[in-house]
């Protein structure tokens, strides 16, 4: 997805909550929320699920088709949020990707010189 086609994706949802003159529930904190509640559901798909029956969730159109919809959701109040608060969120997303980066740096290789640890691959 580009810039351009995450900002189209804002307006159309902007233009949906305005035709319903629901922009007065638009607040951060309301967005916020919604956002909190939908990332629950998509949660909520995979609660009871082992990790090898997670993996291929997608495998089952029913299923799959859930996951899509909340995942959606989650997108579109995500948008939402960041529209209201002048976040750019593909820019927020880079810088932060930036930053763990340089927090988390790829580890060295062990030198094959050097005796192991009995510890080290624990």
């Amino acid at each position: 997805m580009t810039e351009l086609d995450v900002r189209a994706l804002q307006q159309r949802l902007a233009a949906f909550a305005a035709a319903r003159d629901w922009e007065q529930y638009h607040t951060p904190k309301n967005l916020a929320t919604a956002l909190s509640v939908e990332a629950s559901e998509l949660v909520e798909i995979f609660q009871w699920l082992t990790p090898e029956q997670s993996a291929r969730v997608m495998e089952r159109p029913e299923t799959a088709h859930r996951v899509a919809d909340e995942v959606a959701d989650v997108l579109a109040y995500l948008l939402q949020f960041c529209e209201v608060l002048g976040i750019d969120v593909l820019s927020a997303l880079a810088e932060k990707i930036d930053r763990n980066e340089a927090r988390f740096p790829v580890p060295e290789p062990p030198d094959a010189s050097e005796p192991r640890d009995r510890h080290s691959s624990e």
